[in-house]
């Protein structure tokens, strides 16, 4: 459902700007679809695209940089409120803003929603960094501090830079991308080597078994690496591996 102002009128935002009535409609076409004119030559110009991904970057910073101990959980957002993931992602969020951590997720539906939920709830911090994408809904109504990402790689730094551990839920191709760049940035020392934790190890089991029979069996990585993965099967559980301390 689209949102909309307080007026009614439609709402759209990218980045920085909002658009509200008949041009919120046209949003994804053009970053000021309220404007007649055609778009200038320069905008796609390689050196202006730095300059916008370095203004996201800035933006990005200065949001989150006062947050404080925050946890990020990564999940699927096709979960749907009936499941039990659901209901486990809202008790690790209530649990976490508990424990003083802010909590982080890419601040969609599904397991996202449900973390932002449980941690407002909780009385923490609830932050979603959404990603603009076609046919993408907006941020969750849980989200207490958000921002509208452009850039995938930007939305990424922001996870690694601001959170102290990982919780991975059952998710797809997202969920799966987001873990292992954070296995790979632990692996290469480009990061702490903070919490890493799968939620539901009955999910995980055939990756795991792969990693370990395939992947670590023809010596591609060592079994250090594969040490970093922690499991958890119950909230409680995910929670204390992902407050556990960074080592």
């Amino acid at each position: 459902m689209p949102r909309k102002d307080l007026m009614g009128a439609p709402l759209g935002r990218r980045g920085r700007i909002t658009t509200t009535g008949p041009g919120g409609d046209h949003l994804r076409d053009a970053d000021l679809p309220l404007l007649r004119g055609p778009e200038p030559d320069f905008v796609s110009t390689d050196p202006w695209r730095a300059l916008r991904i370095l203004g996201e970057f800035v933006e990005g910073f200065d949001l989150l940089a006062r947050v404080g101990p925050a946890v990020s959980l990564f999940g699927s957002a096709r979960t749907t409120p009936d499941d039990p993931d659901y209901g486990a992602a809202v008790e690790i969020g209530r649990l976490l803003a508990r424990e003083g951590r802010a909590v982080i997720t890419g601040g969609g539906p599904g397991l996202m929603e449900a973390a932002n939920k449980g941690a407002a709830e909780g009385g923490g911090l609830s932050v979603g960094l959404n990603i603009e994408l076609p046919h993408e809904q907006g941020q969750n109504p849980y989200v207490n501090l958000g921002m509208d990402f452009r850039y995938f790689f930007v939305r990424k730094t922001m996870f690694v830079k601001y959170s102290e551990a990982f919780i991975v839920m059952p998710g797809g191709f997202g969920t799966l991308d987001e873990l292992f760049e954070a296995l790979v940035l632990i692996q290469t020392g480009k990061v702490r080597n903070f919490p890493l934790v799968l939620y539901r190890s009955a999910h995980w089991t055939g990756l795991l078994d792969w990693l370990r029979g395939t992947t670590l069996g023809e010596g591609w990585v060592d079994q250090a690496d594969l040490d970093r993965i922690l499991l958890a099967d119950t909230p409680e559980e995910a929670v204390l591996h992902a407050c556990g301390g960074v080592t």
